[in-house]
Formats: structure tokens, C-alpha cells, sequence
């Protein structure tokens, strides 16, 4: 039996552990990418990179529950909080969090955070990606939005990843060339890209991610997963 990890379009991800925990990371499942919501939204983890709409997306209709717990920095904690949800748990980036017999490490990602309401924008503090690691001790890294940065090459060091989930749209993140020196410093397994094609500001594609893996000679294996997708870890 394989833990199970599940592509929504965008950056919405879902992991199915061989346990039978369901692991959502900013399960925006209304994006323009996805052909609908999944048949099934239950969640043991939701996991938030950052504040901003497109990564919160369906979390707050999602953790009306206490049998599902949000994970997210502090400032975004206290907002999901505030506006009542029942289980939400408050991190920041360095700390380590183990929760369902899993291991959430919050580590930074160089983007900003709002949360927009009427005329008001709401600061979210720093954004971030996660390290996941499952019962079983394999590790997966969702970056969130983020520039690239050197000190990916920690990460990659410390956490001998299995899977990386990088953006590769450009714009408001790394494009496809920055995206491939990533994989660089992060030495994963297989890589998938995500953050590409959902609005027109972010051009970049999974053809120019592979061409630049392949002139920077970066060993990782790209594994393009369409919305709807799996792949059996």
C-alpha cells in the first residue's frame, strides 16, 4: 500500500496516508484549473502556506469541525480563530510540530501575506512552506510562493525529500529557470510543478520547467500532474 498524493490545480494539494490520514495543503478547490470540487473535501490536517485567498481557498468551509485541524502561522491562527473555527493550531517558521503521528516543520518562503476584507487588507504574517513527514518517515516539501532562496539548499540537506512542490508561474513566484535552480539546492527525488496557468500573470509552463531542468542538469525527476491527478508514493 502507497501514500497517496492527490493534485487539485494551483497549489491545492491533498496527501492519503498509508494510515488512512488525509492532508490537505491551501485547498483552493474552486480554482480556474479544477474540474470541480472532489467527491470527497473530509480532513484529518489542513496546512496553510499564507494568507492570501488563492492558498486559503475552501479551508473555512472545510475545519468547521474539531476533528479537523488547521495548521498555519501564528497571525492566521488567530484570524481563523476569531472568525470561529474550532481547531486551529499556530506555528512559526523554525518550529517543528508533530501532531496524528506526522511531522510539520514550518520553513520560510519569501513572499507576502494579506487576507483581504472590504476596503481592509488584514496583515498574515510571513508566508511559508512546510516540510511534511508521514508515519513512515517520508519527507515532502510544498513551498508555498516563494522567490527562490539559497537556504533551500538546507532544507534539501536536512530532509532528503522524496517529493518538492515548487511554483513555476513567475509573476508572484519563481518562474521555470528559477524554479530549476531550486531543485538544484533542494536535491528531491521528483519534483512537481504547481502556481503555473491559473490566471494570465503567470506564464510560466511545464515546458520551460523541463528544458530548464534538462540545461541545468539537475537529476529529479519532473512529474507533471494534471488536476484530478495521483501519484502513489
Amino acid at each position: 500500500m502507497s501514500h497517496i498524493l492527490s493534485f487539485f490545480g494551483h497549489s491545492a494539494f491533498r496527501i492519503a496516508t498509508k494510515e488512512g490520514l488525509k492532508i490537505w495543503i491551501d485547498p483552493w478547490l474552486d480554482n480556474p484549473q479544477a474540474s470541480g470540487r472532489p467527491a470527497s473535501m473530509d480532513a484529518d490536517l489542513i496546512l496553510i502556506t499564507h494568507a492570501h485567498e488563492d492558498h486559503i481557498g475552501n479551508c473555512m468551509d472545510m475545519a468547521r469541525s474539531s476533528a479537523t485541524e488547521v495548521v498555519a502561522i501564528y497571525e492566521i491562527q488567530q484570524y481563523f480563530l476569531m472568525k470561529g473555527l474550532p481547531n486551529v493550531t499556530g506555528m512559526n517558521i523554525g518550529g517543528t510540530y508533530s501532531t496524528k503521528g506526522i511531522s510539520i516543520t514550518m520553513v520560510p518562503a519569501f513572499h507576502s501575506s494579506s487576507i483581504r476584507e472590504g476596503n481592509e487588507i488584514i496583515y498574515g504574517g510571513e508566508a511559508a512552506g512546510f516540510v511534511i513527514r508521514l508515519e513512515d518517515g517520508l519527507s515532502l516539501y510544498h513551498a508555498g510562493d516563494t522567490a527562490l532562496f539559497g537556504d533551500m539548499a538546507l532544507i534539501g540537506g536536512m530532509y532528503k525529500l522524496e517529493v518538492a512542490m515548487l511554483p513555476i508561474g513567475s509573476h508572484y513566484t519563481m518562474g521555470p529557470k528559477d524554479a530549476a535552480c531550486a531543485c538544484k539546492f533542494l536535491r528531491p527525488k521528483r519534483v512537481i510543478p504547481m502556481h503555473y496557468g491559473s490566471f494570465p500573470a503567470l506564464t510560466g509552463t511545464v515546458e520551460e520547467f523541463r528544458k530548464e531542468l534538462a540545461d541545468q542538469q539537475v537529476d529529479s525527476q519532473l512529474v507533471e500532474l494534471k488536476p484530478g491527478e495521483d501519484l502513489p508514493l
